[in-house]
C-alpha cells in the first residue's frame, strides 16, 4: 500500500488522531491526579496534610474499586455491541464535567466531601474510558508495530500533560496578577486548573471521534448485548487456563500498576508534605518529570518493537525501583530533584509496553473484554495501595513510611513477570 493510497492516508490519520487523544486526556492524571489538585487538596482544602493524604487515599480507593468492577463488564458488553466510540464519548464527557466542577472546591474544610466526590467520579470515568481507547490499538496496525504506536501515544500524552502544567504554572499559579484577574485569596488561581483541564480534554479529543474508525455495530439491542457480554466475561473467567500467559501477566500487573498508580497519585502530596514544596514548586517538578517521562516513552517505543514488550517492562520496573528507593531516603529538595527527575524516564515505558504486550497477548475477537480485564488488573487492588499508604502514613506519622509501600508492590509485580510470563514471538 503506497503512501498516496487513500486507505494508507486514512490509516495514518487515524493513528495520529488516536495518539492525539493521549495528548488530550493525559492532562487529567497529570494536572488533577498527580501534581496540582492533589497537592492543593492536601495543603489547602483538608484540615492538615496528613488528614488530606488519608482522605485522598480513600477517594482513590473507592474510585479504584468502581473501576475494577465496571471495566471488565463494560468491556465485554462493548465487544458484543461492536462499537467502542459511544462508550468512550460517554466516559470522556463525565471526566470533563467532573474536572470542570473542581472550580467550586474552595480552600475550606467544608468543601472536602464535594472535592473528593467530583474527583472520584471523574477519575472513575477516565479510567473506564481507557478500556475502550486501548482496545482500539490492535485495529490500527500490525503487531510488530504496536510497541512504537503505543509508545508514541504515551509520549504525546506526557507532552500534553507537560504543556498543561506549563500553562497552569505561568498563566495562573505564578501569574502576578493571574490571567483573567483571578483572586488568589480564595485560591481561584489554583482552582481554575479544573476548568482548564476540562477545556483542554474537550478540544483535543475531537480528532479521535472524527478520524479513528469504529468497529461496526453488531445489531444487538442494548439489553441483549449486556446479557451476552456478561455471559462471555463469565465464560472467559471460567476458562482462564486457556489464556495462561494473559492471566499471569494480569496478575503481575495487579501489583506493579498498583504501585505506579499510587506513586502518581501521591507524588505531589509527598513533595508538598515531606519537602515543603509549594504548589508552584510541585508544578515545576512535574514539568521536569513529564519531560523525562515523555522522552522515555517515545525512546523506548523502538526498543519495545526490537526486544519485546516484556523485556521493556522489566527494564522500566527495575529503573523505577532503583530510583524509587533513594527517593524515599533523601532529605533535601535538591536531592529530591536529582533522584526524582530521572525516575520519569521509566514511567512511560512501563505503561506503554504493558499496553502493547496486552495487545499482542489478547485474542482479537475479545480484545475489548481483555482490555477490560487489563483495566481490572490495574485496579483490582487499587484500593489497597492508597489504603495501605494512608494507614501506614497515619500509623507512623510519616509520609516516607507510607510511600515505601510502593516499592513493595513494584517488586512483587516484577518477580511474577520474570518467572511466569512468556511473550509470543
Amino acid at each position: 500500500m503506497s503512501l498516496s493510497d487513500p486507505a494508507s492516508r486514512d490509516l495514518r490519520r487515524a493513528r495520529i488522531a488516536w495518539c492525539v487523544y493521549d495528548w488530550a486526556n493525559s492532562a487529567f492524571p497529570t494536572v488533577i491526579v498527580t501534581f496540582v489538585f492533589a497537592a492543593y487538596f492536601a495543603t489547602a482544602v483538608a484540615e492538615d496534610t496528613a488528614t488530606g493524604t488519608a482522605q485522598w487515599s480513600r477517594a482513590l480507593a473507592i474510585s479504584g474499586l468502581l473501576i475494577a468492577i465496571l471495566s471488565p463488564v463494560l468491556g465485554a458488553i462493548a465487544d458484543r455491541s461492536g462499537r467502542r466510540k459511544p462508550w468512550l464519548a460517554g466516559c470522556s464527557a463525565v471526566t470533563i464535567l467532573g474536572a470542570a466542577l473542581l472550580w467550586y472546591a474552595r480552600p475550606d474544610v467544608d468543601y472536602v466531601i464535594y472535592a473528593l466526590v467530583c474527583f472520584a467520579v471523574a477519575n472513575t470515568a477516565f479510567e473506564v474510558g481507557q478500556v475502550f481507547y486501548n482496545a482500539m490499538l490492535p485495529t490500527l496496525g500490525p503487531r510488530e508495530r504496536m510497541g512504537r504506536l503505543s509508545g508514541w501515544g504515551w509520549g504525546l500524552g506526557y507532552g500534553g500533560g507537560l504543556t498543561c502544567l506549563v500553562i497552569a504554572l505561568f498563566a495562573f499559579v505564578q501569574g502576578d496578577p493571574p490571567l483573567l484577574g483571578l483572586d488568589k485569596t480564595s485560591a481561584e488561581h489554583v482552582r481554575v486548573i479544573g476548568p482548564m483541564v476540562a477545556i483542554w480534554f474537550a478540544v483535543f479529543c475531537v480528532p479521535l471521534f472524527l478520524f479513528v474508525p469504529d468497529a461496526p455495530a453488531s445489531g444487538l439491542r442494548p439489553l441483549a448485548a449486556a446479557r451476552d457480554g456478561i455471559a462471555t466475561l463469565v465464560a472467559t473467567l471460567k476458562s482462564v487456563r486457556q489464556y495462561r500467559e494473559v492471566a499471569w501477566f494480569l496478575l503481575a500487573r495487579v501489583f506493579y500498576v498498583d504501585g505506579m498508580n499510587t506513586m502518581f497519585a501521591f507524588g505531589g502530596i509527598y513533595a508538598a508534605g515531606t519537602f515543603g514544596m509549594t504548589v508552584a514548586e510541585v508544578i515545576q517538578f512535574g514539568i521536569a518529570l513529564n519531560i523525562t517521562a515523555g522522552l522515555g516513552a517515545a525512546g523506548f517505543a523502538w526498543i519495545d518493537d526490537r526486544i519485546g514488550a516484556k523485556k521493556t517492562v522489566l527494564i522500566a520496573l527495575c529503573g523505577l525501583i532503583a530510583f524509587g528507593i533513594p527517593l524515599l531516603l533523601v532529605e533535601t529538595k535538591m536531592w529530591f530533584w536529582i533522584v526524582g527527575v530521572p525516575l520519569g524516564i521509566f514511567m512511560g515505558p512501563a505503561q506503554a509496553a504493558s499496553r502493547s504486550l496486552m495487545a499482542r497477548l489478547a485474542p482479537a475477537e475479545i480484545s475489548t473484554e481483555m482490555f477490560g480485564l487489563f483495566a481490572f488488573s490495574g485496579r483490582a487492588t487499587a484500593f489497597m495501595g492508597p489504603f495501605i499508604l494512608g494507614v501506614v502514613t497515619v500509623a507512623m506519622d510519616s509520609q516516607r513510611a507510607g510511600m515505601a509501600t510502593i516499592v513493595v508492590f513494584l517488586a512483587i509485580g516484577l518477580t511474577i513477570l520474570i518467572w511466569k510470563v512468556r511473550e509470543p514471538e
